[in-house]
């Protein structure tokens, strides 16, 4: 896996980009006669410039340094995640806190950073104690602790789908990295309980639980967006209705240019479109988890398959919400949806792929002519 793989990962990243881009366009025709018409496509612009900036230094970057940095970004992406809490700087919105607000930079997201955070310091541990991922506490307490402590702090927040993205990544790779099996069903055992309890009294959340089991008899209240996601769909067929000509972002469609862009898309792009979306996250995660198994080292291995996770969960669950196969849990659709927090940093994961990639042990003899006559030489 070389340069094609890197080809593309980028023309993958790129095509989603490009419809988001493209549907926020089409999105803004809900907000007509209002001076801001175009306002969330300009600051997605924005934020994008800035995202690929970013990719391409931690491209360039050899990623085997953030393994010196992993725990001083950890400390510090903890201490973002408690500032959400804290009144005057954390962000409300809709009851729940996931965004803090700073000078210049605006509303900020720390949970984006941290799913990168964590990838990065799990690797670190696991690179470290290599040897001792079997035992008890270095190879399951230990890293369940990483993975643990930002994640309580999103799960506070009520940002329970981001919660249940980087535990799933993160359980991915606890699973990878070589911790027993049997950790995980007593540690299951314990947390579903509490999770379930923390959904009963959280009575956003129930309603949302009881609203996907029942869309049609729900859909003037909580079940209204998987309702109207649902008849996108269906508008769609395999053709869709044009761009811009779509009938339910109209129709009060709640985030319709974030959460629910997917919906969209399919009402207005069609079924070949939604499914190209589906193929190019296959693309990513396909091509993540090649440069992981071809890293030249145990850092880069364990972060490619977790930045990978990282990238691919999200996106899936976003589909399946969309689609209501899943409970609303209110998460973007990577590279695609409105935000500026989530973009910038899923192009630095990619970024770190792409360092992973051009350091893996894998040379192609074809771009190298003193190791290309070196083979031939022997071959002779």
């Amino acid at each position: 896996m070389g340069k094609g793989a890197s080809i593309f990962l980028c023309l993958a990243v790129a095509a989603l980009i490009t419809l988001g881009l493209v549907m926020l366009a089409s999105a803004s025709a809900k907000w007509d006669f209002s001076s801001e018409q175009y306002s969330h496509l300009l600051r997605q612009a924005i934020w994008l410039s800035l995202g690929v900036v970013v990719m391409g230094i931690v491209a360039m970057f050899d990623y085997r340094k953030l393994e010196k940095f992993a725990w001083p970004l950890f400390a510090l992406t903890c201490a973002a995640l408690v500032l959400c809490y804290i009144p005057g700087i954390g962000d409300e919105v809709k009851g729940e806190r996931r965004w803090i607000s700073l000078p210049l930079i605006g509303r900020f997201q720390p949970s984006e950073p941290a799913k990168l955070v964590v990838m990065i310091t799990l690797a670190a541990w696991f690179s470290k104690y290599r040897a001792e991922t079997k035992s008890f506490m270095r190879g399951f307490v230990m890293p369940s602790l990483i993975l643990g402590v930002p994640l309580m702090l999103i799960l506070f927040e009520t940002d329970m789908g981001t919660a249940a993205g980087l535990g799933a990544a993160g359980l991915i790779v606890l699973f990878v990295a070589g911790t027993r099996i049997r950790y995980f069903g007593t540690s299951l055992a314990i947390v579903v309980p509490l999770l379930v309890m923390m959904v009963q009294r959280d009575p956003v959340r129930m309603k949302r639980i009881v609203a996907f089991t029942d869309l049609d008899a729900t859909r003037l209240g909580a079940g209204m967006q998987q309702w109207l996601g649902i008849r996108a769909f269906g508008n769609g067929g395999l053709e869709g209705m044009g761009l811009g000509n779509g009938v339910v972002k109209q129709m009060n469609l709640p985030e319709h240019h974030t959460d629910f862009i997917f919906p969209v898309i399919g009402e207005e792009l069609g079924v070949f479109v939604t499914l190209g979306v589906i193929f190019c996250f296959v693309v990513i995660f396909l091509i993540g988890l090649g440069i992981s198994l071809q890293a030249s080292d145990r850092f880069g291995s364990v972060l490619g398959i977790g930045v990978t996770s990282a990238l691919v969960i999200p996106a899936m669950m976003n589909i399946g919400v969309t689609t209501a196969s899943l409970p609303n849990t209110g998460l973007p659709l990577p590279f695609v949806s409105y935000g500026g927090s989530s973009l910038v940093f899923s192009l630095a994961m990619v970024g770190v792929l792409l360092s992973i990639l051009r350091r893996s042990r894998v040379i192609d003899v074809t771009e190298m002519p003193a190791v290309k006559s070196r083979v031939l030489e022997v071959r002779l």
